[in-house]
């Protein structure tokens, strides 16, 4: 009986020294520090019972923290065996690309094949079968005069428009203009509004499933592509002009959204500035384009575009505030807390008591 007794306490034993590591914190017994009893500490609450996250009190907010809105296959990113600049969004991107498709390319296609045939037509007329004696003519003068005025004549006519779209990439924002600060770090990009409160957002890029460690979010389709999607968007109404500024907190970086037409240095201890309006809601996708270390890559921009209405609500939900909203007025006199006879007895007591 000894023996059988021995062999059982062993097996318990064994089996409660299985269970102990798998004790949670808060399933700890607790010793009271007084009386040094030794008190069962509460079971956690089950996860169903959990506050919702704020974020979820809104139906407009999402994940990040931002308005709910997917990206489309093919607008604002890169779409596969596609050759040509993204869809404009913004005026100044539509100008952009029709100087491109419409003046560039016509006229860049048409010298090189002129040139490519005049010199194959020179190879074959001026070959050494047929001009055994060489020609000795030193130069022409309408020759010279046309390869002199024809390259400055069309120069002169792409310049026009050059210019008008230079200025225009650089036109200063009007007073009405939401302003976002962009800082390069590596290798992420932070983002201010001061004109909303001065709130500040970090956008680090989300990474794929397998590659996360803690608490890290993978990266879904509706985030966007891969090494594009970011954990945080960039939120900026439609119709209204931004003013972007750019700096650096280290070396210099580059914010540059293809859909925008903007490529904007981000240089340290100096800002700079450019402005645009975006035309359509939807997302789109950026990335660094500035050398800028060996997380460069890993540097995208992600900006969801919505209405003013969801913008302004966002930023209230940042903790931020609407520009130009009138400030909260001060309560009316009328309205403060009358004195009652009460409150005023303290004063006429040390009368009565002399």
């Amino acid at each position: 009986m000894l023996a059988v007794g021995l062999v059982l306490g062993s097996v318990g034993l064994v089996g409660a020294q299985a269970a102990a590591p798998q004790m949670t914190a808060q399933q700890e017994p607790a010793t009271t520090p007084a009386t040094g009893v030794t008190v069962a500490a509460p079971t956690a609450a089950p996860a169903e019972a959990a506050a919702p996250a704020t974020t979820a009190t809104d139906p407009l907010l999402a994940l990040d923290g931002g308005p709910d809105i997917q990206p489309v296959a093919g607008v604002g990113q890169p779409t596969d065996k596609f050759i040509g600049v993204q869809a404009q969004v913004t005026p100044t991107g539509r100008r952009a690309a029709w100087m491109h498709d419409d003046i560039l390319v016509p006229v860049i296609t048409v010298i090189s094949v002129f040139v490519l045939l005049l010199l194959l037509w020179v190879m074959f007329r001026y070959r050494r079968a047929a001009n055994p004696v060489a020609s000795k003519t030193s130069h022409n003068t309408l020759i010279e005069v046309i390869w002199t005025l024809a390259p400055v004549v069309i120069l002169v006519l792409i310049a026009v428009p050059s210019i008008g779209l230079l200025q225009a990439q650089y036109k200063p924002a009007p007073a009405n203009a939401i302003t976002l600060k962009a800082i390069g770090n590596q290798w992420y990009w932070s983002y201010q509004y001061p004109d909303n409160g001065g709130f500040e957002i970090t956008s680090n890029m989300l990474k794929e499933k397998g590659m996360t460690t803690g608490e890290e979010r993978a990266r879904t389709d509706a985030d966007g592509p891969p090494l594009l999607a970011t954990d945080n968007r960039i939120v900026l109404p439609v119709g209204v002009p931004i003013r972007l500024l750019t700096t650096s907190n280290d070396v210099i970086h580059a914010w540059a959204m293809p859909a925008f037409w903007i490529k904007l240095d981000a240089v340290p201890g100096k800002i700079n500035e450019t402005s645009f309006i975006i035309e359509k809601p939807g997302v789109y996708f950026g990335q660094c384009s500035e050398l800028c270390g060996a997380r460069h890559g890993f540097m995208p921009i992600t900006v969801a575009a919505v209405d003013k209405a969801t913008f302004d609500k966002w930023v209230v939900a940042k903790g931020g505030s609407v520009k130009g909203a009138a400030a909260p007025a001060a309560a009316p006199a009328a309205t403060a807390a009358p004195t009652t006879d009460a409150a005023a007895a303290p004063a006429a007591a040390p009368q009565a008591d002399q």
